[in-house]
């Protein structure tokens, strides 16, 4: 067997640690001096990743959104026409609108600074708390700006006002000077910011991409047709760059129904209508605007908005949405007696091929977390289902012949939902519903052996972290109680008693021995899932033993794995790395931790503490994890066979005489994988 010898020897046992006793000296080490207060915008640039997702490029893009949503927050509210975005060679972004301006003069609280240099220098400072300020915005935890601020090595605020031009500039959120009055503007109002990310943030090779800045510019004009938005770019960044101008002006006064039949253009709709509309002050808020369509040959998807915020997503307001096209269907099939036919369908019937745009307007939205990818405003869903409720029937009345056969492409959809579903119930109706472990089979929803994996691990904490680190559609997870019997040493009674291996095999379909057969095995790929510890290595061998007596077919199949799960976890600041072992956790402590700061060092005591986020990462994932493939070389099949005799069987003696034999092995643990 290759890469897994190891398993089949235990290391000598450990010497008992004597306690070490807490002395004064000890308890001195840590005083008030070690508890640090960050101020003004140190948090920002200490943790970028709490305030904008991370230091990625869709971090460093998220800047330019948190900008421009401030001037379209202006334009909803009525005071600006339009948005100026201007992409420079020498990688600055310049956002201009014309509406009412940052307020230059003293702040009340900060007597001694300008109100400008107070938002753009403080968190949680702005003028999204007052809803007589803005009725709705998307800005309403006051950091955004003063975020960018604090991540850009250079920023320029200019502000019109009262026919006078202002002027500060920051530098890694600190102001280099006062605000400054430059002269007399009298043909210019609003503001304009200038910024350029820091490099020590986001990577010295980091920049703005011209396409992903055109685009955010562009879905910002569709959002709100009273806006007008004016893109330019410097010529020399468009080298290699297509389907971005130098200059355009976006103005779309058809809003989200423009936008949505320029995105699915030369598709052929189930409906040749798309259902579109706008309601002012839906529910008592701002409004709700959308467009929605059945696109016959593609999947669809929902692209969603709240106060001009992409909600990537989702929320609230398309659950909303997905509930009220499911309730307007089903309704509209019992008005045209085909009841019993659309009471089967589920909103996953009615999304299947909707392309829809959505996007609302509400007071004091709540998002979860600051980069807002997600709505979660309870009251946000009963205002979607109520506008489109109406306006959903009189479409589907005023062109019957279409609404009907847009409601046999859903129910098309139900069917073969629902066909699937009893197909995959036959071709499953193995071990599934025999199985009685505590933790029983999570079985995956591909019905077929190739692309599909099994995970056995220990216990039901593990097996509870494996179930929610999978992929539903690929993964399976069987948690087993304990170690299991060792088949090297039990006579075949007590195998065939044996109720964990009984459903071990039942799982995989392809029997033991000479009944195994290969086309009956469920799963392409068997992983043993352990912790990495002594104990899981034993649970591990006792695994592979098993496999290598009773399904040697399945190894020389390439069907059987070892998962390779950390057994630390070391971070410094923002980064983080995992270490296998003690050996492979030395080198990336002197390899990769060489900087200032605090490493700190967690040592998982099994699969089951690890966060599922973590155990999908490190372990499961087909993207970042380790797979060792167990095999058994044919020339050295017998003497593998003996190996496995000598360690596994039911003579000690044996046992005791290799382990004496490699005793300066004993316990070395893979490094080099």
């Amino acid at each position: 067997m290759s890469n897994s010898d190891d398993l089949f020897s235990s290391p000598p046992p450990a010497k008992p640690r004597k306690a070490t006793p807490v002395t004064p000296q000890m308890a001195s080490d840590y005083t008030a001096a070690h508890i640090e207060v960050l101020e003004g915008l140190e948090p920002v640039r200490r943790r970028p990743g709490m305030y904008i997702g991370g230091t990625d490029a869709k971090a460093l893009h998220h800047l330019f959104a948190e900008v421009i949503d401030n001037c379209m927050d202006e334009a909803v509210a009525g005071h600006a026409t339009f948005i100026e975005v201007f992409l420079g060679k020498d990688g600055f972004l310049t956002v201009t609108d014309n509406g009412r301006g940052i307020p230059v003069e003293p702040h009340p609280k900060f007597p001694k600074k300008s109100t400008v240099e107070v938002i753009m220098t403080t968190l949680h400072a702005g003028g999204k708390f007052d809803s007589k300020v803005y009725e709705t915005s998307g800005g309403l935890h006051g950091v955004g700006v003063s975020v960018v601020n604090a991540l850009s090595d250079l920023l320029e605020v200019e502000v019109a006002r009262n026919q006078t031009l202002y002027r500060q500039i920051f530098s890694k959120g600190h102001p280099q000077g006062p605000l400054k009055e430059v002269g007399r503007a009298p043909n210019r109002r609003g503001t304009r910011i200038r910024f350029h990310p820091d490099p020590e943030i986001f990577g010295a090779s980091a920049h703005f991409e011209p396409a992903r800045v055109f685009r955010m510019a562009r879905s910002k004009a569709y959002l709100f047709g009273g806006v007008e938005v004016r893109w330019s770019c410097d010529t020399e960044l468009l080298a290699g760059v297509t389907g971005v101008p130098e200059k355009m002006t976006f103005r779309f006064p058809g809003g989200l129904k423009d936008y949505l039949a320029a995105d699915i253009e030369g598709q052929t709709l189930v409906h040749p209508d798309i259902f579109s509309g706008r309601i002012q002050k839906a529910g008592g808020h701002g409004s709700v605007e959308w467009a929605v369509a059945w696109v016959a040959d593609a999947d669809g998807g929902i692209s969603s908005y709240c106060n001009t915020i992409p909600t990537h997503d989702g929320g609230t307001h398309e659950n909303g949405l997905r509930l009220v096209l499911l309730k307007g269907l089903r309704d509209y099939g019992e008005r045209v007696g085909q009841g019993k036919r659309s009471a089967v369908l589920i909103g996953d019937d009615v999304a299947a091929g909707c392309a829809a745009m959505l996007s609302v307007f509400v007071r004091e939205p709540e998002f979860q977390g600051q980069t807002k990818d997600r709505l979660a405003t309870a009251e946000a869903s009963r205002i979607v289902e109520q506008a489109l409720r109406d306006p959903l029937d009189h479409w589907l009345a005023a062109n019957p012949n279409q609404a009907t056969k847009l409601l046999d492409h859903v129910i098309d959809r139900a069917e073969e939902r629902l066909r699937r579903k009893q197909e995959k119930e036959i071709s499953r109706k193995t071990a599934v519903r025999k199985l009685r472990l505590p933790g029983k089979l999570a079985d995956c929803s591909n019905t077929e052996a190739a692309g599909s994996e099994l995970f056995i691990v220990e216990g039901d904490s593990a097996g509870g972290s494996a179930k929610q680190a999978r992929d539903r559609k690929t993964q399976a997870v069987l948690p087993l109680r304990g170690k299991i019997l060792n088949v090297a040493s039990a006579g075949r009674d007590k195998l065939a008693q044996n109720q964990q291996l009984s459903d071990l095999m039942q799982a995989l379909g392809c029997g033991p021995l000479s009944q195994y057969r290969e086309a009956d095995l469920r799963y392409e790929k068997v992983v043993i899932m352990t912790d990495a510890d002594v104990d899981g290595a034993h649970i591990a061998s006792l695994l592979v033993t098993f496999f290598f007596r009773q399904m040697p077919k399945l190894i020389e199949e390439g069907h059987l794995f070892l998962a390779v799960p950390p057994l630390y976890r070391i971070s410094q600041g923002p980064k983080t790395l995992y270490a296998r072992n003690d050996a492979h956790k030395d080198v990336l402590l002197k390899k990769e931790f060489t900087g200032r700061g605090k490493v700190d060092i967690g040592r998982f005591k099994g699969l089951g503490e690890m966060m599922p986020a973590q155990l999908k990462e490190t372990t499961m994932s087909p993207i970042t994890r380790t797979l060792l493939r167990v095999t058994i070389e044919e020339a050295a099949a017998a003497a593998t066979a003996d190996l496995v005799e000598r360690l596994m069987g039911n003579k000690p003696e044996a046992r005791f005489a290799f382990i004496s034999e490699h005793a300066a092995f004993a316990g070395e643990e893979l490094l080099d994988l």
